[in-house]
């Protein structure tokens, strides 16, 4: 069976730099589909408009422009430029009859002569994956349940590895946490490989930093809709389980400018970190009351 992410990625083409998708409502995030999931479509999309023989996808970045809703999906491809070693490809996800959606431009590159560093260091203190707590799990007995999202109970599987849980009290300290995550049924290949477009999803997830920074009094009734979303896809992941470490840089005006790292700790979650990819997000504020 094929695994869902890569049905919910999968574009048809209905003519030159045009394709149809369909987001089904497990992909939903109040009221509308996680933005990473529809990042990763517009990617495929414009890989295939590309043809055969595309390199990977090093860079995408999404403006989410106006809301894409569950349900069929056009998606418009442009490609910009076709090189021999990088190609730059801009894409438009909308509903049907609408103006405007999520507009993704991406860059494809091929290997090059360089230099091989990581200056960048994993999180300390984070909580093993054996031992980390299941976002699935219920809460301790007293504790509201929260209304459950069907992309945390059936896309996305999440584990608490640096933070505090909502129930929890704190006082507050670095606007940063980091999260196990994993999806359900992983796209993973023949050689092990799990399909890069996937951390693009996990990547999108990074306003919990925020809600630590603003300590247990105030992480209830609000919620931090993207308004960009930027994904540097660094390496190969071999694990089906990625290690998110998110912090928020900035709040003001409404605003919250978030970076996360992503890391391949092994299939056990216990090798030497390696990063796979590297993401950073503007969110904004909207408050339930």
């Amino acid at each position: 069976m094929t695994s869902p992410f890569l049905r919910v990625t999968r574009p048809e083409p209905t003519g030159p730099g045009r394709y149809t998708g369909h987001v089904d409502a497990s992909w939903n995030l109040r009221p509308l589909p996680q933005g990473g999931v529809v990042t990763a479509l517009a990617a495929r999309a414009m890989a295939t408009e590309l043809g055969d023989g595309v390199p990977p996808v090093r860079l995408l970045h999404t403006t989410f422009v106006a809301p894409v809703a569950d349900g069929p999906v056009d998606i418009e491809v442009e490609v910009l430029r076709r090189g021999r070693s990088l190609s730059h490809a801009r894409a438009e996800v909308r509903n049907p009859g609408a103006t405007h959606g999520h507009l993704t431009t991406a860059v494809f590159g091929g290997p090059r002569r360089g230099f091989d560093f990581t200056d960048l260091e994993p999180p300390e203190g984070v909580l093993p994956l054996a031992e980390a707590r299941p976002y699935r799990d219920p809460p301790p007995p007293g504790v509201e349940r929260f209304p459950p999202d069907r992309f945390w109970a059936e896309r996305l599987e999440g584990r608490g590895a640096l933070g505090h849980a909502p129930w929890e009290s704190y006082t507050p300290g670095r606007a940063e946490n980091a999260t196990w995550y994993r999806l359900d049924d992983p796209p993973v290949d023949g050689d092990g490989v799990l399909d890069p477009l996937a951390l693009v999803v996990c990547a999108d997830s990074m306003p919990g930093a925020v809600a630590e920074k603003v300590g247990p009094d105030r992480r209830q009734g609000w919620f931090g809709p993207s308004v960009d979303l930027a994904v540097h896809l660094l390496g190969r992941c071999r694990a089906e389980w990625v290690l998110a470490h998110s912090r928020a840089r900035y709040a003001g005006d409404g605003y919250a400018s978030l970076d996360m790292a992503l890391w391949d700790c092994g299939a056990e979650g216990t090798d030497r970190p390696r990063l796979v990819a590297y993401a950073t997000q503007l969110c904004v504020f909207a408050f339930s009351s």
